[in-house]
């Protein structure tokens, strides 16, 4: 029997998009409840008011910025902290946002890319995505060219860049499902 090249490749083709489709099922039928959503990870809202800051130490992890491990993100700072057990400040840095902000809630890392290109064309590392806001993908990234230049406001993005120093420090404490709350 003999066979067209382009029945060959039509019938590979289908073949790959089932095991795909069969591969998407199982791997979300196995993430935990609430892991998939890009939503709020509890109900309990984070203050939408500034959150208290200590004056004679900017650094410092802000009041009423939830409790236990996670990553707290300032938008109004551009600052994050990595906070383990007790409530103890791992590290604090600086970071250049994206245009587009989460809103002041509590959320939970839903996915991590080692590398990839940016929606802004940059090679970005250690890629850590907690929210979509109105489609655009929001999470921390590092620039593998170590900058962290402020983007165009006419692009839609939510890449929260930050050094590569500090890129690395996040990928190694914010894996999946570790706590991220957003504050002003």
């Amino acid at each position: 029997m003999v066979r067209s090249s382009s029945g060959i490749v039509a019938g590979l083709t289908a073949a790959a998009l089932a095991a795909i489709g069969f591969l998407a099922y199982q791997a979300s039928a196995d993430v935990p409840s609430g892991l998939g959503s890009s939503r709020a990870a509890d109900s309990s809202k984070t203050e939408a008011a500034k959150a208290p800051r200590d004056r004679q130490h900017p650094t410092a992890l802000p009041a009423a910025s939830g409790t236990g491990r996670r990553v707290v993100y300032s938008v109004d700072d551009d600052r994050v902290w990595l906070v383990g057990a007790g409530d103890r400040v791992k590290r604090t840095f600086k970071v250049t946002p994206g245009t587009v902000d989460p809103a002041p809630a509590a959320y939970v890392v839903t996915s991590r890319s080692g590398k990839i290109t940016g929606s802004d064309g940059v090679a970005v590392e250690h890629v850590v995505r907690f929210t979509n806001v109105s489609g655009v993908a929001i999470g921390f990234s590092a620039a593998l060219n170590d900058t962290t230049s402020t983007p165009a406001p006419s692009k839609k993005l939510g890449g929260i860049r930050e050094s590569r120093e500090d890129g690395t420090a996040m990928w190694e404490f914010a894996t999946i499902g570790t706590r991220v709350t957003v504050i002003k």
